[in-house]
């Protein structure tokens, strides 16, 4: 019986196979037009972002970083001014300061905070659809967020190193990758009825 199951289940994957042979240019071809339309329609209806980047110093100079537990401490503070400089009390300060017209949790998902690894550098990376407009969030949320960190934290404020320049070209979207994505989901969905069409057979 269980052998039977087997040869049953062999014979199947084979016919799969030999189908999906058999229709392989028909793939390739939805594949391609799949990247086609992800690429124009991209192109079209996609409206361009810019990134501006503004980056803060989280070491004042009361700091001394002359142990393994000051080095420790660093990172530790470095984290918590992550999750501050994306509260929503700062968000709020920099959206009323600049008249924004927009929440706080629109404002976060234009805001990325990254540390690059063993530094006390914070980067403050702001997408926006205008490039003058991201400088400006840019600027502002550096701002803001130092002044919020050291009167909630107490400590002296992270140090504005660099402020946010006007982007002159454009960092999204991806034409590249929606394209592939494109191909990749024709592709797949191509195979999937050819296996759907064998198995009714």
């Amino acid at each position: 019986m269980e052998n039977n199951q087997n040869e049953e289940i062999e014979i199947d994957l084979r016919e799969i196979f030999f189908a999906l042979k058999r229709r392989i240019l028909l793939i390739l071809a939805v594949g391609l037009l799949g990247g086609c339309l992800s690429c124009a329609y991209t192109m079209v209806f996609v409206s361009p972002t810019y990134t501006s980047k503004a980056t803060m110093l989280t070491i004042s100079k009361e700091t001394t970083l002359t142990s393994m537990a000051d080095l420790q401490l660093g990172a530790q503070l470095t984290s918590d001014y992550q999750i501050l400089i994306t509260s929503t009390p700062v968000l709020e300060q920099v959206i009323e300061n600049l008249d924004l017209k927009m929440s706080p949790g629109g404002l976060r998902g234009q805001i990325s905070v990254n540390n690059p690894a063993n530094t006390r550098i914070l980067e403050l990376s702001v997408v926006n659809g205008n490039p003058e407009t991201a400088k400006k969030i840019a600027d502002e949320l550096a701002a803001v967020s130092s002044a919020y960190i050291g009167e909630k934290m107490e400590v002296i404020p992270p140090k504005i190193i660099e402020e946010g320049e006007i982007p002159s070209y454009k960092t999204g979207p991806n034409v590249k990758k929606n394209a592939m994505m494109g191909l990749l989901a024709g592709l797949a969905l191509a195979a999937g009825l050819v296996c759907l069409f064998c198995s009714y057979e």
